[in-house]
């Protein structure tokens, strides 16, 4: 016997996935099945649990994927397979979103539901557009609208006579393609014609935009500016506030979209450095770190661990050489005071980072240029002839510094402590944007992402990776990184002046 399921009919907020509510969030996590629209941000998605399936049921003001009926009964039937359903709708769902009928059919059918509230286009989109629906000199009521009906049920619904003299402020959603008729309704019940105006479209995403206008003229703005749906109409004197308050579309990096290529385990700090920036990350993780499995690679960094009290140098060359590193010591049980003879060496300053916060002080960090080449320049005048060294690396790092230490009499043992692992999911939605131009910025952190995103490119597409990626600008982290990208035939529009993500930023923002 299959036990029913649980809906829980979520508000995804206007669109920045970070606006959506901590409620909302949990029930995208625990989801077996995410049945979503166009409004939610497709980020959100990417904090599913593995195997969770996605059902996309957007509507267009052209063309429905799926008639709301169909989702009524869509959500029924899966919470009656015994899975736990997220519904997924853009801003809060309460508010013209229909959640009350699909609500309506879990009753009937005897399925647990929750309504989780979202933040409401309606306040979110003109806030991210310096606009506050009320303020103490401008507006005290405000009305929230909808605009997408017919004209003639707009009439039956809405009581213009009585809406528009009583209302400082009013919000219309999804009222693009009846600007007119919204227009001749306010000014026929005694609105002035130099009402100001403001149209925001995708409001609080990276792509908003937003017109501004009088109901005098606001009609022939839109077909001017062939401004589309989907936007929040808002009417009344606080849209003067635009003018002073908009701080969303002055960040740096608004209107930016930002391809973040690292590793799903690294990407989160590049891409709220670029969130605070006002770009939109787009996290495509083209590798995936892993330990190694193979057999004769484990026992190699098993013995070397296992004679960790031999070592004179221990060398850490990247934040993930230490996590993996330490985390295949604690499954042998290794204490670390085995460790002390070891003088430690770290690549640059978050490396040595991630080993205080293991309580361990670094013998050596570069002062600059944090690769191995300054690395062993900043190494050279503690080394002695004939010392041993501890290189735990990735499987697929370059050989430039352990054959240099050799050169110069070190003995060096090299051990594989994580996999670089190709990682292909969500290729076809990358190319696709990069195909129509949505992808602006492509950042490269290492030699492995550049390798991965432009082979996936060309075993996935019928293009060659520099034709797809000759609209975006390429920033990149160094010069070893640098060599690989020439190597593909692109070319290169920020380079930081530094290893690390503030320079990289740094460079794409300058």
């Amino acid at each position: 016997m299959v036990t029913i399921g649980k809906v829980y009919l979520v508000g995804a907020g206007p669109g920045d996935p970070k606006l959506i509510t901590v409620r909302g969030m949990e029930a995208l996590q625990k989801a077996d099945v995410v049945v979503y629209d166009r409004l939610a941000s497709p980020r959100l998605l990417q904090v599913l649990k593995p195997g969770a399936e996605k059902t996309y049921v957007g509507k267009r003001t052209d063309r429905h994927t799926m008639k709301q009926e169909e989702i009524n009964q869509l959500l029924v039937d899966l919470a009656l397979q015994g899975k736990i359903v997220t519904r997924l709708k853009g801003g809060d769902p309460t508010i013209f979103g229909r959640v009350g009928e699909e609500a309506e059919l879990l009753v009937e059918h005897g399925i647990e539901f929750e309504i989780i509230p979202g933040v409401t286009s309606a306040t979110a989109v003109p806030a991210y557009a310096g606009i506050p629906v009320t303020h103490r000199d401008y507006a005290s009521s405000i009305a929230i609208v909808t605009g997408h009906e017919n004209p003639d049920k707009l009439d039956m619904n809405i009581k213009w006579d009585k809406l528009t003299p009583a209302t400082d402020t009013m919000i219309f959603l999804m009222g693009v393609a009846k600007i007119e008729y919204i227009r001749d309704q306010l000014i026929l019940n005694g609105k002035p014609p130099e009402t100001p105006v403001a149209l925001i479209r995708w409001g609080t995403r990276v792509n908003q935009q937003t017109l501004i206008g009088t109901l005098a003229d606001i009609a022939e703005k839109v077909k001017e500016n062939n401004f589309k749906p989907p936007a929040v109409i808002l009417v009344g004197e606080v849209v003067k506030l635009r003018e002073k308050l908009n701080w969303y579309e002055k960040k740096p990096l608004f209107g930016r979209r930002v391809l973040v290529t690292r590793s799903r385990s690294q990407a989160s700090e590049l891409a709220e450095r670029i969130d605070d920036l006002g770009g939109e990350p787009y996290e495509f993780p083209a590798i995936e770190l892993k330990q190694p499995t193979d057999p004769i690679i484990l026992a190699k960094l098993d013995q070397a661990l296992h004679g960790i009290e031999l070592y004179d140098w221990l060398i850490f060359t990247s934040v993930n050489g230490v996590e993996y590193f330490f985390m295949r010591m604690q499954q042998l049980g290794i204490d670390i005071r085995q460790m002390a003879k070891a003088r430690i060496v770290a690549v640059g300053p978050k490396t040595e980072e991630a080993l205080l916060g293991r309580g361990l002080l670094t013998a050596v960090v570069p002062a600059t240029f944090y690769q191995a080449e300054g690395l062993l320049q900043s190494l050279l005048p503690e080394l002695e002839k004939g010392q041993e060294v501890l290189l735990p690396r990735a499987d697929l790092a370059r050989d430039y510094l352990p054959n240099e230490l050799m050169e110069i009499g070190m003995h060096v043992t090299q051990v594989d402590v994580y996999n670089n692992v190709i990682c292909s999911e969500g290729i076809e939605d990358l190319i696709e944007l990069l195909s129509r131009g949505d992808i602006h910025i492509v950042t490269f952190t290492s030699s492995s992402t550049v390798n991965n995103v432009c082979r996936l490119i060309e075993e996935h597409s019928n293009l060659k990776a520099a034709e797809l990626l000759a609209t975006a600008k390429i920033a990149c982290i160094g010069p070893v990184t640098a060599a690989t990208i020439s190597s593909w035939g692109l070319p290169i529009d920020y380079m930081a002046e530094e290893a690390t993500i503030d320079s990289l930023l740094e460079a794409i923002v300058d």
